[in-house]
């Protein structure tokens, strides 16, 4: 399944439209790859990439390297089986319409099959609409309607966003956590009793009106599910607090110097 999404993802282009700054165009550029993406296509840019670029693109070099750059948005689209043109302002033309997260699923749906592409406009006005009449559909990504316009790259950067969490998904892919080695109820007790035993030996509560106090504290420390390691410290803590010389196992979970 992985495989089939890497697939996926490399049947997609993001074509940039007469890209003003070449920054933006190597900002674009990490905004894919870092969601897995490779496929940048520019027509006619303002500027090639160039140093400031390269600067923005801050690894993506490659993607910048591979690059097509076209004279004409037919040239850039050629191959494409669907293309989705993202637009800022909704248009007085109806037209179908999608939200990034539908636009993804049926970005991925059809690169299954084959290429399909992303429209990017002008920093300035976007897409025009002849440009908009090559798409079949358009994505509205949306934002504060007082200011709505996003930077091309910061656009880029949500769709793709959105097109590899829709790809993960399908794909049975999620994030795993390490199991944590949670300290037992019997460990919990006899830490409890520790706690009891070392705030009344320091003065901090009187054993015969802190039953509310000890409630409190099993609360906090049962919300906190300390696992066996945390739970250590704690007890060694509270044998220092005693005046007890730490034990050795204690000892060595102490750090040896604060972090930065």
């Amino acid at each position: 399944m992985i495989d089939q999404m890497t697939e996926s993802l490399a049947r997609i282009r993001f074509v940039l439209v007469e890209t003003t700054h070449s920054g933006n165009i190597g900002a674009a550029a990490r905004a894919l790859k870092t969601m897995g993406l490779s496929r940048l296509e520019l027509v006619a840019p303002r500027q090639r990439p160039d140093a400031e670029a390269l600067a923005r693109a801050s690894g993506a070099d490659d993607l910048l390297e591979r690059a097509g750059i076209h004279a004409t948005l037919t040239d850039a689209l050629a191959g494409c089986r669907l293309v989705v043109g993202a637009s800022a302002r909704l248009r007085s033309l109806e037209w179908p319409l999608l939200e990034p997260p539908d636009c993804a699923a049926r970005l991925l749906a059809e690169a299954a099959h084959g290429e399909v592409a992303v429209l990017l406009g002008r920093e300035s006005s976007g897409l025009s609409n002849d440009e908009l009449a090559r798409c079949q559909f358009l994505v509205h990504i949306p934002t504060n309607p007082d200011f709505s316009s996003l930077n091309v790259a910061a656009a880029a950067q949500v769709l793709a966003y959105e097109i590899r969490r829709t790809a993960r998904a399908a794909s049975g892919e999620h994030l795993t956590e390490t199991p944590r080695d949670l300290a037992p109820a019997e460990a919990m007790e006899g830490f409890y009793t520790h706690l009891t035993e070392t705030l009344v030996q320091i003065g901090f509560s009187d054993p015969e009106q802190s039953r509310t106090l000890t409630r409190r504290l099993r609360r906090l420390f049962n919300r906190a599910q300390p696992d066996r390691v945390e739970l250590n410290i704690l007890r060694g803590i509270l044998s220092a607090a005693q005046g007890r010389k730490t034990p050795e196992r204690f000892a060595r979970l102490q750090p040896t110097s604060q972090p930065d």
